[in-house]
């Protein structure tokens, strides 16, 4: 960093021997330019300190399932987890480039908890749905979805989020543009219900502003300070068991983001 500084230093140096009006608004200038390369430069190495990609989703979404099958390639079979896993992963890149993977717990009364855990240490989220019970769950998974967004070290570090569609290999599972639209819809009744709500109550329950997204318009996933994207994915694959899991989308985007 002190080398790539240096040149604006010695800049600084010349201008300084030759005062003048002119001198002054090139140093003012310079020191602008200085200070703004520092800042990103600090903000750069702050990322590239935050390494772990949080699975998070509520109970039976197929974290655990996903997050064997990232790092073995191989199904297992799975119960509700009550604790973190981590492992690190090597993504899929020509960097050859490693995140670290933890996989937390979905229950009601846990969740928040274990994401308060890591949540500064965030690249990256992968908040995973249930692509069949999601008709039935949208308002849970807009909920805990609604607290991961507000959460004051989240809007301030931007993890990147993808939203995982996962079972797509059950015909009855609904499409990433449709669970999209749904989360959007609940969302923005959320926004408005919370924003209703005593500011001290709403601060306690999710732990940071209640506002989401922009004032005066409906909400969408692009007005949030991070990139979101969907994918569709299933942990168990096509073919069952015996068969790879079809994520390659999900592959793809945590090479991308690593």
């Amino acid at each position: 960093m002190a080398g790539a500084v240096e040149p604006y230093l010695d800049s600084l140096r010349r201008e300084l021997q030759s005062p003048g009006p002119a001198s002054l608004s090139v140093l003012l200038a310079l020191l602008v330019v200085a200070l703004t390369f520092l800042l990103w430069r600090l903000a750069q190495g702050a990322r590239s300190t935050r390494r772990a990609v949080l699975l998070l989703g509520l109970c039976d979404a197929g974290k655990t399932l996903l997050f064997a099958r990232l790092l073995t390639g191989r199904y297992r079979d799975t119960q509700t987890s009550i604790t973190d896993s981590s492992a690190v992963y090597r993504v899929s890149n020509d960097k050859g480039t490693n995140v670290t993977l933890i996989d937390l717990p979905g229950h009601e009364s846990l969740r928040l908890q274990f994401l308060e855990r890591f949540k500064a240490a965030a690249r990256a989220i992968v908040f995973v749905v249930d692509s069949v019970a999601f008709q039935r769950e949208v308002k849970d998974v807009a909920e805990f979805l609604y607290q991961v967004l507000v959460d004051s070290t989240v809007l301030k570090n931007a993890p990147a989020l993808l939203i995982a569609c996962n079972k797509q290999d059950v015909t009855m599972a609904k499409s990433a543009k449709l669970i999209q639209q749904q989360l959007e819809k609940e969302l923005n009744t959320l926004r408005v219900t919370r924003s209703a709500a005593p500011t001290s109550l709403d601060a306690s329950a999710t732990g940071g502003p209640a506002q989401l997204g922009k004032k005066g318009k409906d909400f969408d996933f692009s007005q949030l300070p991070m990139k979101v994207e969907f994918v569709e994915c299933s942990a168990r694959g096509s073919k069952g068991e015996e068969g790879d899991a079809d994520f390659e989308d999900l592959e793809k985007w945590l090479a991308k983001i690593a």
